[in-house]
Parts: C-alpha cells; sequence; structure tokens
C-alpha cells in the first residue's frame, strides 16, 4: 500500500524499551511476581482449603450483612449449584485472581485518584492514561504481560489489574470533587488539617462514588480473569477456553453459568457496601 510518508517504526520503538525495561528491571518484576503470586496462593489456599459449606456460608453472610435477605438467597443458592455442577475449586480459583486484582486496583486505585482530585496538572497527565487504558482492547494487555512474568497466574493479574484500574482512579476522583465545597471552607475554618479534612468529611462524603468505582474495577477484573485463561491462568475462564475449543456446547455453558453467578455474586454485594455506608 502506498504511503505518503514512510511508516514510522512504532512497532521497533515499543519493542526496544520493552527489552530495555526486561533487561534493567528485570528484578523488579520478579519481585512483584513473588509478591503477586503468593498473594494469588494465600487467596486461593484459604478459599480451597476450607470446606465449602464452610466458604459457602460465609458469602452468605457477608451478603446478608451487605445487602437484603433476597441477596444472601441467592448467593447461598448460587454457590450450591457451582458445588453441585463440580466448578466450586475452579470458581474459587477465579475468585483468588479476582480478589487479588481487586485489591491492587484499589490499593493504587484511590491513593492516585486522590492526586488527581487535588492536583489539576496531575489530572491532566493521569486522564489520557485511564483513556488509553480503557480503550486498548484487552487482549493486548496480555502481550507485555507474558513477556515480563511469562504465563500462568501473575500476568493473569497484571493484565487483569491495568485492564480494572481506571474506574476506582476516575470516580474516587469524580467523589473527591464533588464535596459541597462550603464543607472543606467548614473544616479549614475550624483548622482542621489536610489528612483530617481528607478522612473525616471528603472519604465519608465520597465513599459511596467510591464504592461505584471499585464495583466496576472488580467486574472488569473478573471479565479480564476470564479471557487470561489464554496465558495459562487457571479458574472457570480455562473450562470456557477448553470448552470453546472442543466445541462442547453443554460444559461451555455450566462453566458460563458459574461465571454469571460469580459476577452477580460480586456485583450485589459491593454494591450492598456502597450503600450500606452511605446510610
Amino acid at each position: 500500500m502506498d504511503r505518503l510518508f514512510p511508516k514510522l517504526p512504532l512497532d521497533s520503538w515499543v519493542e526496544t524499551i520493552v527489552d530495555g525495561l526486561d533487561e534493567h528491571l528485570g528484578f523488579l518484576f520478579d519481585f512483584i511476581s513473588t509478591c503477586i503470586g503468593g498473594l494469588v496462593d494465600f487467596f486461593q489456599l484459604i478459599l480451597t482449603g476450607l470446606p465449602f459449606w464452610v466458604i459457602i456460608l460465609l458469602l452468605t453472610l457477608l451478603a446478608y450483612r451487605a445487602g437484603k435477605l433476597s441477596i444472601a438467597l441467592f448467593t447461598f443458592i448460587g454457590l450450591l449449584l457451582i458445588q453441585n455442577l463440580g466448578y466450586w475449586e475452579h470458581s474459587m480459583e477465579t475468585l483468588a485472581l479476582v480478589l487479588t486484582a481487586g485489591l491492587i486496583s484499589i490499593i493504587i486505585g484511590i491513593p492516585v485518584g486522590i492526586w488527581c482530585a487535588k492536583s489539576e496538572s496531575v489530572q491532566r497527565v493521569v486522564t489520557p492514561l485511564l483513556d488509553f487504558m480503557q480503550t486498548m482492547p484487552a487482549f493486548v494487555y496480555l502481550i507485555p504481560a507474558i513477556f515480563f512474568f511469562g504465563l500462568g497466574k501473575v500476568p493473569g493479574v497484571i493484565a487483569s489489574v491495568i485492564f480494572a484500574m481506571p474506574p476506582t482512579i476516575r470516580l474516587t476522583n469524580l467523589g473527591i470533587r464533588q464535596v459541597p465545597e462550603d464543607l472543606i471552607e467548614a473544616t479549614e475554618a475550624f483548622g482542621s488539617t489536610y489528612w483530617q479534612k481528607l478522612t473525616k468529611v471528603q472519604l465519608p462524603i465520597a465513599k459511596t462514588t467510591i464504592m461505584a468505582g471499585v464495583n466496576q474495577s472488580i467486574m472488569l477484573a473478573l471479565s479480564m480473569v476470564v479471557i487470561a485463561s489464554m496465558i495459562g491462568a487457571k479458574g472457570l475462564g480455562a473450562d470456557v477456553y477448553r470448552a470453546v475449543t472442543q466445541i462442547k456446547i453443554g460444559e461451555g455453558f455450566e462453566a458460563g453459568l458459574a461465571i454469571v453467578i460469580m459476577a452477580i455474586l460480586l456485583d450485589r454485594i459491593t454494591q450492598g457496601v456502597g450503600k450500606r455506608k452511605k446510610a
């Protein structure tokens, strides 16, 4: 195809940057891999080590505390169905990956969102990065994740964090900025420090908005964890991928149903937590 000017060697530039990072920061990637792998193993040990009925009761109680009785009943019946279909262990592996990705997204996303709310210059820099992270096809994140961290659960979590973190940053930023200015002026008039103003006024008022961002991040993490089965991440995604490649419609439906139950469960619990805190 004819071009008006020679093609920019963008692919070569990106590969050069990635090679340089791997050469000079390989020790850092190894450390990150160890930490993330250990966190996933910790969650997985708890979720798969305890008897299934204990986990079902604990999650049902959590759903009841976070929401309504109907959510608790759905959690109880849905998890029993997953166990009955034989997808309990894989569901817990998926939940361990989602919890890890969600926790990392929250730990990084909320402070960055607060920073964006406090600094216009930071927001101008971060916003295009978030746009890039949210519009880039999810499969593309698997490529650098594989290069830096190999195959398995760690690159799956890394790709999930990149894909899922923007909503937490955006809605934390939005929630802090929506705090009424007169309340901020009142706290300053009473001599509150920056930390007191943030923790006693801004964050409590913005909790509902922040929890909405956390909810979206967790749901995106679940969707990305399923895709990450293509690079060796275990869980329900591997069952769906195997069913697709082997054209096993029934098994694919069962695994997909288990994912739907997990998604609804996580969505309703996180929504319930946000509403409960608002009250």
